[in-house]
């Protein structure tokens, strides 16, 4: 369903996106992943990175702008003005880490509660790593509950066989698209868009031209 098309740039609704977590859970594969089907493994992020995505969900042509933050403490006051202004924020945590899990309640939720400034953004908990199902310390229903407990969308998926990781942004896009405030600050930011494609188009190459 989702397809990248950073060629194109019509789109009905754009979206900002926030990827955050421990370092080492895989925030940078998830998006790799999803943007480029690749799956290779990633040094950590320095700071913030982000990439863009076009893809059709709902109906809708959407442009999401995916920022992915460095999970190093040392790294935090510079990610804290990222939340201002996102519409979705991805908490991700390694299924084979206990602490990564535990440090959502600890330090990522208290974030998102002090620098979110959109109180009907919509959050998702995102277990990585299943493809190491043997390995795995946190289970299912333990993130389940905790999703409960935020009031959080909740998913699992492998950024290193891709498994439900298309599905993470098409959920979290289509949450999104019911919240009316959401959807309007999404459908404003497309309109812009339109609009300034159909200025171009109407004007003659080399700028104005005098009658």
């Amino acid at each position: 369903m989702g397809s990248s098309g950073q060629g194109q740039s019509n789109y009905d609704l754009s979206f900002k996106i926030l990827l955050i977590g421990d370092s080492g859970v895989g925030k940078s594969s998830i998006l790799i992943s999803f943007i480029s089907n690749a799956v290779d493994d990633l040094a950590p992020t320095i700071g913030v990175d982000f990439k863009i995505k076009l893809f059709t969900v709902g109906g809708k042509k959407l442009k999401l702008t995916i920022w992915d933050t460095a999970g190093q403490e040392r790294f935090r006051t510079l990610t804290s003005s990222y939340y201002r202004g996102a519409q979705g924020i991805v908490l991700v945590y390694d299924v084979t880490r206990r602490d990564t899990f535990t440090n959502l309640s600890d330090v990522w939720a208290k974030e998102v509660e002090l620098y979110s400034t959109n109180q009907d953004c919509i959050k998702m908990l995102v277990g990585n790593k299943v493809d190491r199902e043997s390995e795995r310390v946190v289970s299912r229903e333990e993130g389940i509950s905790l999703a409960k407990e935020f009031g959080c969308l909740y998913l699992e998926c492998s950024a290193r066989t891709r498994e439900n990781v298309e599905r993470c942004f098409e959920e979290l896009a289509l949450k999104i698209m019911e919240v009316p405030s959401l959807l309007e600050e999404g459908s404003t930011l497309g309109k812009r868009n339109i609009l300034k494609q159909k200025q171009e188009q109407h004007t003659p190459p080399g700028g104005s031209c005098c009658s």
